[in-house]
């Protein structure tokens, strides 16, 4: 089924940035967070978003404006009843995805297609909570959404040719790569960047270097754009715990292993430049 109108379940940094990417590709665009305070503050991420982009000459005032017509910002999962497709961007909890699938299934017309943007849960199990697992998938982006170009599609067993192939449509409309990952911890992308993040806490934590050079030499050496503990205040500290936590009990491999420092630092609630303070300071 070719998908005409997206919902976006969540309006956080992920969220905000997947409704401006499809609204700015002409898709008409529901918007819903829980209350009113976080609807308001993710439309003004937004906002702002698209605003940066017209100052940088990145876009013009027209397509700005086209954009912000396509969006409607809701608090009503009832509101999504038309949608072609349901993309969930709220907090990693299974238990709350759950909980959202089943109440959007019972909302949404039978041929909706549902995705998560996890980046380490379980897609079948978020899936069984419906009663469309075949029309079910991981459509996971990276942040920021409307630059990174990149969308890993997550298959799960029951996941059928048909919705693989309309996602993989929907994300290339979107202008994005797509790449295919079966259901397992981290995918593609987190399954190989977690263990490097990792290694360069365990490096700065037995005194090898210091943060600063630790960056320098994988930007300079590696050809990085950024470096691991800049990158890590970027994705935020306690986001790349969880996402650690939940592959070091899958696979229970070392390397997955949260360093001592990690779990410290997040517990401080230094998490990176979401609260201005992390491996770096931020004003």
């Amino acid at each position: 089924m070719p998908i005409a109108k997206v919902g976006v379940v969540g309006c956080g940094l992920m969220g905000s940035g997947i409704a401006q990417a499809t609204a700015q590709r002409g898709f008409p665009t529901v918007v819903r967070e829980v209350n009113q305070e976080l609807l308001d503050k993710g439309a003004s991420l937004l906002r702002s978003s698209l605003e940066r982009s017209v100052e940088k000459k990145k876009m013009f005032p027209a397509e700005r404006d086209a954009a912000l017509a396509n969006l409607t910002f809701t608090l009503r999962l009832e509101d999504f009843r038309d949608c072609d497709l349901v993309l969930e961007a709220i907090i990693e909890n299974i238990a709350e995805k759950r909980k959202l699938f089943r109440e959007l299934d019972g909302i949404c017309d039978a041929r909706a297609l549902f995705a998560s943007n996890t980046s380490s849960l379980s897609i079948p199990e978020m899936a069984a909570a419906t009663r469309r697992p075949d029309r079910f998938l991981g459509l996971h982006f990276f942040n920021p959404v409307p630059i990174m170009k990149l969308v890993e599609l997550v298959r799960a067993h029951e996941t059928s040719d048909a919705t693989l192939a309309s996602a993989r449509e929907f994300a290339e409309r979107l202008g994005k790569v797509a790449i295919v990952a079966k259901d397992s911890p981290g995918f593609v992308v987190n399954l190989l960047l977690v263990p490097y993040l990792l290694d360069a806490i365990r490096a700065l934590e037995s005194g090898v270097a210091s943060r600063e050079d630790i960056d320098q030499g994988m930007k300079l050496g590696c050809g990085h754009p950024m470096g691991p503990l800049e990158l890590l205040d970027f994705v935020g500290l306690d986001t790349t715990y969880y996402i650690a936590q939940i592959m070091f009990d899958e696979f229970k491999d070392p390397r997955y292993a949260a360093p001592p420092l990690l779990k410290r630092m997040v517990l401080a609630g230094h998490l990176g430049k979401k609260s201005r303070r992390g491996f770096y300071a931020y004003s």
